[in-house]
């Protein structure tokens, strides 16, 4: 079998003597310019090899980022190689678009899935996200993408079936390139800049799309800003996935009950800031509480007020030494309503929701932007 070339960046990028090529089998103009270093494996299996031992991976087989197919990404994108994507805020740390692509690739991107890992990238970046401390902390959180707007029908994103799950190729892709980036380009392994005591499989992947199709509610970036139709993603520094169950009622009070209690819980058994949420309603369930004529709006105002504790709570737990005096205090989950992310996604069947906790709560927020668009630019002047 012949050579095969990897090309590397702190982050590897390979190319084989079988390398993909563009719709035109032409070797796209941007592969003249990349700048990765470039590293020899005999076959495809030397290449897994090679990303194993140095650290590449997440542990995973990669797809070998190979030249024609990192330049693919970049020219769907219409960005050159040193296009400066954005700096970490605390490390000053550089990301290129050239070391995105190239993880992106390994990911399992597309060239189409690539616009949206740019703009993830460039909502973590951005400083109210705090991804050192997101990426860092020993609470181990992950990074949540949500996605929304036309880019879900065009890139095969699925909100439906196993929505947190392996729905589809383009979701598990997207949330995988984001945290080969992390890996690659951030330098967060595990024991290094990463100190999670725990983690959760959310680290792998974490990546979810909207059903907007099948809800009469309005889509979870447009209530943050973006206009109607927009292609958008929102990202949240978030813990794992908790399920909850109700087939019981179709009264919303009840129903938003069973959510709200679950956050509760996570306010007495992990931790007492407020922040950003997540709730997840599939298909059963948001069709009892659309049917009542509730809003996303109205959700948020409901769950505001029922997911809070009092501090004496957290002695019932394990850990009264910390109550001290101020047992009457009142702790909300969310600082407003506006701070939860109410996401309509998952089967048409069954009466499942799940909340998503914030890692710790207002020391990073959740951020969205539009894919491919400039919302709040001002218009040039002269």
């Amino acid at each position: 079998m012949g050579s095969t070339t990897t090309m590397m960046n702190q982050t590897p990028h390979t190319a084989t003597n079988q390398a993909p090529r563009t719709a035109t089998n032409q070797t796209p103009h941007t592969a003249m310019s990349l700048t990765s270093k470039i590293h020899q494996a005999a076959d495809i299996g030397a290449v897994q090899e090679l990303y194993h031992a140095n650290g590449w991976t997440d542990g995973l087989p990669i797809v070998p980022p190979t030249t024609d197919a990192v330049a693919a990404c970049l020219d769907w994108a219409m960005l050159p190689p040193d296009q400066l994507i954005g700096i970490e805020p605390v490390r000053a740390m550089p990301v290129t678009a050239e070391k995105l692509a190239i993880n992106a690739v390994m990911a399992g991107c597309l060239p189409m899935h690539f616009p949206v890992v740019v703009t993830a990238m460039t909502a973590m970046l951005a400083e109210p996200f705090l991804l050192h401390g997101a990426t860092a902390s020993t609470g181990g959180c992950a990074v949540l993408v949500i996605l929304n707007g036309p880019i879900r029908l065009e890139i095969g994103a699925s909100g439906g079936f196993n929505a947190l799950g392996n729905s589809d190729r383009a979701t598990a892709v997207i949330g995988r390139a984001i945290r080969l980036a992390l890996i690659n380009i951030l330098d967060v392994r595990p024991g290094g800049i990463d100190r999670s005591t725990l983690g959760h499989p959310g680290k792998f992947t974490y990546c979810i799309a909207e059903d907007e199709e099948d809800t009469a509610w309005a889509p979870l970036a447009q209530l943050r800003g973006m206009p109607p139709g927009v292609s958008s993603v929102t990202v949240m520094a978030a813990g794992a996935p908790r399920q909850i169950m109700n087939e019981w009622t179709t009264d919303p009070r009840e129903i938003l009950e069973t959510f709200a209690a679950e956050m509760r819980a996570n306010l007495r058994h992990y931790s007492l800031h407020a922040g950003n949420y997540a709730i997840v309603i599939p298909k059963q369930l948001r069709e009892h509480i659309q049917a009542a004529g509730w809003s996303k709006a109205d959700i948020a105002a409901f769950i505001h007020e029922r997911a809070r504790i009092p501090r004496r709570e957290w002695a019932d737990v394990g850990k009264g030494a910390v109550v001290r005096d101020r047992g009457d205090t009142i702790y909300p989950a969310l600082e407003s309503a506006d701070h939860l992310l109410v996401i309509a996604a998952g089967g048409p069947a069954g009466g499942f929701g799940a909340i998503i906790p914030p890692w710790l709560g207002h020391k990073s927020q959740a951020v969205t932007m539009a894919i491919g668009a400039c919302v709040d630019c001002e218009p040039p002047k002269g």
